[in-house]
């Protein structure tokens, strides 16, 4: 369950105290794709289980798969939903958002950590612009905002889907 309110619903205490926590711990360390980091860096993998709820493990890229009978899986983004870059020779490890806002049927806004390099590298980006750039209009390529450059990356980066909150029940 994600803490706080969705955005627009009037409340933020609960969604801000996530966020300070979240912060603290990227502050006081705690290591890889499974922690925070030293420094105050945060990985995107605790920060989309803290804000979404959706408890899996391992890296980015393989969140797809472990997600196959735990949760519900799509190619259409929701709010509250992980997006889930896929693994590829410049995204080793893959990447994963939290869809914050559904602007229309080709683009999306995503709450992450760890996107950008340079000074921003490990940092939380919120309300971050996706679009999907995909031939089909099925949300399997995009391409993401990056900060340093105050625009779209010239990179597209295949999805894996979004893994939506809501849980499956054991044995299905």
């Amino acid at each position: 369950m994600r803490l706080g309110k969705a955005r627009g619903s009037g409340g933020g205490g609960g969604r801000l105290a996530c966020l300070m926590l979240l912060l603290l711990l990227a502050a006081c360390g705690g290591g890889g794709a499974t922690g925070g980091g030293a420094g105050g860096f945060m990985w995107c993998v605790p920060y989309a289980r803290a804000e979404s709820g959706i408890q899996l493990s391992g890296d980015a890229w393989e969140w797809w798969n472990a997600a196959d009978g735990r949760y519900e899986r799509g190619a259409t983004p929701r709010i509250g939903s992980v997006m889930t870059l896929s693994r590829t020779s410049r995204l080793r490890d893959g990447h994963l958002s939290v869809v914050s806002r559904v602007v229309s049927a080709r683009e999306i806004r995503v709450d992450h950590a760890n996107w950008a390099s340079g000074a921003a590298k490990g940092r939380i980006a919120l309300d971050q612009p996706v679009v999907d750039v995909s031939a089909r209009n099925d949300w399997s390529l995009v391409r993401v905002w990056y900060p340093p450059v105050s625009g779209y990356g010239a990179t597209q980066y295949p999805v894996s889907g979004f893994i939506h909150r809501r849980a499956l029940m054991a044995g299905r």
